[in-house]
């Protein structure tokens, strides 16, 4: 699958309309974001459930202000709409790769019941 570029626009509705979305966060000035684009690229074609997308922190300050990115590269991996992952910095391809696996292999029907836990339990 292609690597889609986000924005204000179409951030939100891939967001909502993907189950699996893994975003980078990146700068056209930052090395180690252009250092890691072509291994995003590659894995990117080996995982066809997920979408692989891109965000251009000088472009789209808004969207790297709500999640409060501070570093780039930034990943950040939604499933079901949750963020499950979040974290600065390129990885090696291998890593990158078990990262996704591990992602894929979530309990969401558990991530969801913890969250449902977590939010009675600061409710009471």
């Amino acid at each position: 699958m292609a690597v889609v570029e986000l924005d204000t626009a179409s951030f939100e509705s891939t967001i909502q309309d993907s189950d699996f979305v893994i975003v980078d966060f990146w700068a056209p000035w930052c090395g180690p974001c252009r250092s890691f684009a072509p291994v995003y690229e590659k894995v990117s074609e080996d995982f066809d459930d997920v979408v692989f997308a891109k965000v251009n922190t000088e472009e789209h300050q808004q969207i790297a202000a709500h999640f409060q990115i501070r570093s780039i590269p930034t990943l950040m991996i939604f499933r079901e709409q949750i963020i499950i992952f979040s974290q600065a910095g390129a990885l090696p391809e291998g890593s990158f790769r078990d990262l996704l696996s591990k992602a894929k292999e979530l309990d969401m029907a558990e991530v969801k019941r913890q969250i449902a836990e977590q939010q009675e339990s600061q409710q009471a």
